[in-house]
């Protein structure tokens, strides 16, 4: 049951394949990598932004919640079975497929901002997270198996740099178009519009993904083993994911690295600052993930030779950072609570009053890349072969996604915001050791493959 896109490839990938050092070939791990870059930042990179605001833009956050529920209970399910579906249909029909979920979704908000009826918005929920799991799968799959060994953590960075300029750009959208709306309770139709149009782009932008079979790394080898699954072979390989050590090892990091979500985008910068602040907020939030993803992307790829060494180092700097940022969150919470809640802060009016949460704020975006992308790191380092990859990762997300789910509703049920975030500090920190025995026991240094091969790809 192969799908036509990756058969269309079997004669020419048995061909034998010139050295070609073109940076920027089409075909080139690089430039896929640019690519799906370029599709997460129309795609995810919007719907971040969108709910970076807190509550969708809307002054109640009741529907929103209820959406992402369904959104991260779907997307646990399909995050799971997403790595199986992209083995049988191919990059094309599974980022396709994906993408076109974002715009129900962001059309759900446009309709609710008129009638404030919640079923279309759950309902567009629940179909964007069986969306979310296919393209998150296929995008987990090419980002961890197509960079050489050597340069997982630069690719992983450049990737994570172009998905979150998403985020920057979305940011954008509903600042300016709600600039002169300081008390304003939810953003204008134009907002939701806006995200539509450059989800639509992602959509066909998915097409110009290559299969697997077609991508080159610069000395002429493939990037990853071609093989073609059917539905009984993945259905196997996706249940013993359950039983593999690995996989149980990273359970708590998957967990966690979604579970903040709902408490930041809500509770902090929905609670702390005013509608157009929220916007500008958004546009710091997601650019801190730009340089918390390059910055622990060279520690992991180029601050010692060993590939242990540079994972032991790696999740040392994350654990330190996390204990930093989430003590200072600690701060801040003990001033509101939900039966205290502060005057919200506006960017211009508020004066210094502004910067510390303001700080605060960008500090969580910092963090969230740089714990995603270790993690990123770690799972490529466990494998080179893009199927068994694309599974690992859409463990990762499922398992990511129904701790998001469980966070959504917790925020529905009023939980206090203090015991919010000691769940998300505590998530994150028993994570680190035991990502810890996973490099130890799992990656493998480059030398110790005995087919590596040096390689001067960027």
């Amino acid at each position: 049951m192969g799908f036509d896109g990756n058969q269309e490839c079997e004669s020419e990938s048995t061909s034998p394949q010139l050295p070609n050092k073109s940076l920027f070939r089409y075909n080139s791990p690089l430039v896929q990598v640019i690519l799906i870059g370029f599709v997460c930042f129309c795609c995810p990179g919007m719907f971040n932004a969108l709910s970076g605001m807190g509550g969708g833009g809307q002054v109640d956050p009741t529907a929103a919640n209820n959406a992402n529920t369904a959104l991260y209970t779907t997307f646990a399910v399909f995050g799971i079975l997403g790595g199986g579906i992209y083995n049988i249909l191919g990059p094309r029909l599974t980022l396709a497929a994906g993408c076109s979920t974002y715009v129900l979704y962001a059309g759900s908000f446009l309709y609710y901002n008129h009638y404030k009826h919640q079923s279309f918005a759950i309902v567009a929920g629940g179909v964007l997270g069986i969306g979310a799991g296919l393209l998150w799968a296929g995008e987990g799959a090419i980002m961890t198996a197509y960079p050489p060994a050597q340069r997982k953590g630069m690719y992983i960075s450049i990737f994570w740099s172009i998905f979150n300029m998403g985020g920057v750009i979305g940011g954008l959208i509903p600042f300016i178009l709600n600039y002169d709306r300081s008390e304003a309770a939810s953003v204008n139709d134009a907002t939701y519009i806006g995200f539509m149009c450059f989800m639509g782009a992602g959509v066909g932008l998915s097409f110009a993904i290559l299969p697997a079979s077609k991508v080159v790394r610069d000395d002429g080898s493939p990037c990853t083993k071609i093989t073609y699954s059917k539905v009984s072979t993945e259905a196997i390989e996706i249940w013993k994911l359950f039983l593999n050590w690995k996989m149980l090892l990273m359970f708590p990091a998957a967990w966690a690295s979604n579970f903040f979500y709902s408490y930041q985008f809500t509770n902090v910068n929905g609670v702390l600052f005013n509608l157009r602040t929220r916007g500008l907020n958004n546009v710091f939030y997601w650019g801190a993930q730009m340089i918390g993803s390059v910055g622990i992307g060279y520690v992991l790829d180029l601050s010692f030779k060993s590939r242990r060494k540079r994972g032991f180092v790696g999740i040392g700097i994350v654990a330190l950072v996390s204990t930093g940022i989430w003590g200072g969150g600690l701060a801040k919470q003990l001033d509101y609570s939900r039966n205290n809640l502060p005057t919200k802060l506006d960017f211009k009016e508020s004066g210094s009053d502004f910067a510390g949460p303001f700080i605060l704020y960008f500090s969580y975006g910092l963090l969230d890349a740089m714990f995603q992308s270790m993690v990123y790191w770690i799972i490529g380092a466990l494998a080179d072969d893009s199927e068994i990859l694309s599974r690992y990762v859409g463990f990762y997300k499922g398992v990511q996604s129904a701790g998001a789910a469980i966070a959504w509703q917790i925020d529905t049920h009023k939980v206090s915001f203090l015991s919010q975030l000691i769940a998300n500090w505590s998530l994150t920190t028993i994570s680190y050791p035991l990502l810890i025995l996973l490099v130890m026991l799992a990656v493998k240094d480059e030398d110790e493959f005995p087919d590596s091969k040096p390689t001067t790809s960027l």
